[in-house]
């Protein structure tokens, strides 16, 4: 998924907990299900941005010669100013998008 086209809010807003649990029946089971996928999510936006700025790293380990890297530093503040890992796995739970399975029912 393309994170940086979700339309999750920037900011922290207030939710009713209420609507959270129609997917699972339990809103603890829902807490579970956002942050598992809060962490994937997480995970995978990590990746890119290591990968990016892999980039950009230098061969050359000497002190003397540290300098500013302006393209690197616009990556970092571009996934600085990404929503949280948690607002975007929220948004998904909200929208349905995701999808989840308890073992423990299926018995």
């Amino acid at each position: 998924m393309d994170y940086k086209k979700s339309e999750a809010p920037r900011t922290t807003v207030t939710r009713d907990f209420k609507k959270l649990d129609n997917e699972t029946g339990n809103i603890y089971k829902s807490v579970i299900v956002i942050a598992k996928r809060s962490n994937q999510i997480n995970q995978d936006i990590k990746e890119e941005l290591l990968a990016k700025l892999d980039e950009f790293a230098t061969k050359n380990d000497s002190l003397e010669e540290v300098f500013e890297n302006n393209e690197q530093i616009d990556v970092s503040r571009f996934y600085e100013s990404l929503p949280k890992s948690t607002l975007i796995a929220m948004d998904e739970m909200e929208k349905g998008e995701i999808y989840f399975r308890d073992p423990n029912s299926e018995k």
